[in-house]
């Protein structure tokens, strides 16, 4: 069967306009989520194939709406022939392409730290009363080639104290290995501290726990993960700069 080419034309035509409408309907939709959310970016919203549902993740979560966005559906898609969460799996899309922009973090207030060449860099959002954060410490004790550039993020009860006695010590560094690594408390001292723009930082990029990894290319980890693992991420990030 031939098919002429102003019957092409057509097709065309009719795709361009077809998707012009889709484009139109999203556009209302957005705005019709937005309403809700005044003070949230919508970072994306998709069209699934289950049930005309729409995909939306505001903040790094995902929720499900209808075409009109009169209801909103939280939890889980189940394919019930593998048993898988398929939101499950696109909030590790989500956060596999998470980046944060290195010139963008205060680094200026960090606690800085040269293991070897430190030619590689790693970022940490820490809070020094997470016991997580003290494990992660006593990983990083075998790195090497790298720089490490420790945030204090103050966010658990009764952290916001020792945050400032170990920036306000003499030596910030030592202060912070002493009591990560060894239990050793600092001398409370009081001293003008960036606290407020860490903390402000941390918010801005959606930092909910400690310890927060960030590697050269802009990756994050949320959460402790082996010094093995580490290494990876960091030749990862070198190799793809």
């Amino acid at each position: 069967m031939s098919i002429s080419f102003r019957s092409f034309r057509f097709l065309g035509l009719l795709g361009c306009f077809l998707a012009g409408i889709v484009l139109a309907e999203e556009t209302d939709l957005k705005k019709a989520i937005q309403a809700h959310f005044p003070e949230s970016e919508i970072e994306s919203l998709t069209q699934t194939p289950f049930l005309g549902l729409y995909e939306v993740v505001i903040g790094g979560e995902i929720f499900y709406t209808d075409e009109k966005a009169d209801y909103f559906f939280m939890g889980h898609i189940v394919d019930t022939q593998t048993r898988v969460s398929l939101t499950s799996e696109r909030m590790q899309q989500i956060r596999d392409a998470r980046r944060i922009a290195i010139d963008s973090l205060p680094l200026e207030h960090a606690i800085k730290a040269v293991k070897g060449n430190g030619k590689r860099t790693l970022i940490v959002y820490s809070d020094p009363n997470c016991p997580y954060c003290k494990r992660l410490e006593k990983e990083l004790v075998n790195a090497t080639d790298v720089t490490i550039y420790t945030l204090l993020y103050p966010i658990l009860n009764g952290s916001a104290a020792t945050a400032k006695a170990i920036w306000c010590a003499e030596d910030r560094l030592k202060a912070w290995d002493d009591f990560m690594l060894r239990a050793i408390a600092p001398a409370a001292k009081d001293c003008e501290t960036p606290m407020q723009t860490l903390l402000q930082s941390g918010q801005q990029h959606r930092v909910t726990g400690t310890p927060t990894l960030i590697f050269a290319d802009g990756s994050v980890v949320s959460g402790l993960i082996p010094l093995d693992e580490i290494e990876k991420r960091l030749n990862q990030a070198v190799a793809g700069k």
